[in-house]
């Protein structure tokens, strides 16, 4: 079997990706397996998870309620990992859905996003969750999912927008954002940056931005190009070597592959300052072809998408080869 093979005997949710950045599969080939995230697999059983206060686990971040099984773990829980953060709330479990590509405008996708935008609230002090908070990191995925979402909602009535007025006026000198800039730091995190990154790229993808959001994405870029994705621009040293391993989810965190997804994500050929990176990505690829999940972050998950640190990873060889597939096709 070929990697390629592999990645298409998989849920619809790695399935559609595979068909459509890797294999070049037929415009409606891909949507029709597209339209079975919402239906089958994993798609189909997070939505079954909603509560009926139109919420997961009964918060935006932090479940109110918490399964009984594990000490509060799923009951397919890694050993280890039942009083980590949990991933079983609103935010992560529709950033989840986000990244499967469910689409938007599926009957059930709609109802499920009407019932957060009508009921959810962020435990920070109660603002509505298409509104954003105050921390940029997850201010940065609150602006994505309004967008990726709100778009097959009529009526919404929280504005996204918001969210990014804010981010023009937390930006920091440095051209990155910081979750501890409210606390007196004035130089940016590769975390809260990443994070913010995407969410700019989501919303100027769908509305075409504004010249000021525009030019605040780039400076983000610039923030972490200026540091090869993984240096520190002072000594030149690696910032943290947990980057150069790949995750899946990854939830708030930064590494390397995450980085090359968004800059692949944004659509322009590669900066040269990303080729350090590549070589990293490359480095990673184990004799077979595929790449492994490394360095989960511990936490409570609904159930386990993959079979552990360690293993082969779908998740990470599909991003992996579609992030090679872009650099190469630009002659890297």
């Amino acid at each position: 079997m070929t990697v390629l093979d592999w990645l298409l005997d998989a849920d619809p949710a790695i399935r559609w990706q595979a068909l459509r950045d890797l294999a070049d599969a037929p415009a409606e080939v891909v949507a029709a397996e597209r339209a079975r995230v919402a239906t089958e697999g994993w798609g189909a059983r997070l939505l079954a998870l909603q509560g009926d206060d139109g919420l997961w686990e009964g918060g935006a971040l932090f479940p109110a309620r918490r399964a009984a099984s594990a000490g509060g773990a799923s009951s397919d829980q890694p050993e280890g990992q039942q009083k980590a953060q949990p991933w079983t709330a609103t935010e992560p479990t529709l950033t989840l859905l986000q990244v499967f590509g469910v689409d938007p405008g599926h009957e059930r996708v709609r109802r499920a996003v009407a019932q957060v935008r009508d009921h959810c609230r962020w435990e920070h002090d109660g603002q509505p969750f298409f509104e954003g908070e105050v921390e940029p990191c997850i201010n940065g995925r609150a602006l994505a999912l309004g967008v990726y979402f709100g778009q097959a909602v009529e009526g919404i009535s929280q504005d996204v927008e918001g969210i990014v007025t804010r981010f023009l006026g937390e930006q920091l000198e440095d051209g990155g954002w910081n979750c501890e800039a409210e606390r007196g730091s004035v130089r940016s995190s590769f975390d809260s940056t990443i994070n913010v990154l995407e969410g700019l790229l989501v919303h100027e993808q769908a509305t075409g931005g504004s010249a000021a959001s525009i030019a605040a994405r780039r400076r983000g870029e610039a923030y972490l190009l200026e540091r090869q994705l993984l240096r520190r621009k002072s000594t030149g040293d690696v910032v943290k070597p947990a980057w150069l391993h790949f995750s899946f989810p990854t939830r708030w965190h930064y590494d390397v592959l995450r980085a090359l997804e968004y800059f692949r994500a944004a659509g322009d050929p590669p900066d040269r300052r990303v080729d350090e990176a590549i070589q990293v990505l490359r480095s990673r690829q184990q004799p077979d072809g595929t790449w492994l999940l490394e360095n989960t972050h511990p936490g409570s998950v609904h159930f386990m998408l993959e079979d552990g640190d360690g293993r082969p990873s779908r998740w990470n060889t599909l991003r992996a080869l579609r992030v090679l597939r872009w650099y190469e096709q630009a002659g890297g």
